[in-house]
């Protein structure tokens, strides 16, 4: 599975940025993989535009998680995503990932 989660540059969580902690909780789980990218722009439910300008909205810019793993551990670390208290939008999508051409 995929799991992608949206939070924004300045938003911390257990003294460190959310997108941060998000990745130590894949590793700690054994997500096969996880990263974490800053968006050019975009925006949310409110409707509200956020951008990647010069000093505007410094640290308001969107981050992007995706973390690959299996059903159990994105349940996992969904639950513990709300066991910390923190609203984060998220999709997960069945996707088939490897190296090289497929079998």
């Amino acid at each position: 599975m995929l799991l992608r989660l949206r939070t924004y540059d300045n938003r911390h969580h257990a003294g460190r940025p959310i997108h941060q902690w998000l990745l130590e909780q894949g590793r700690e789980l054994g997500f096969s993989g996880g990263l974490a990218f800053r968006a050019m722009a975009g925006f949310g439910r409110d409707g509200r535009m956020h951008e990647q300008r010069f000093f505007e909205l410094a640290g308001e810019e969107p981050v992007v998680v995706e973390l690959i793993g299996d059903a159990a551990q994105v349940e996992r670390i969904l639950r513990r995503i709300d066991d910390a208290g923190l609203a984060l939008p998220w999709w997960q999508v069945p996707v088939e990932h490897g190296v090289g051409l497929p079998a």
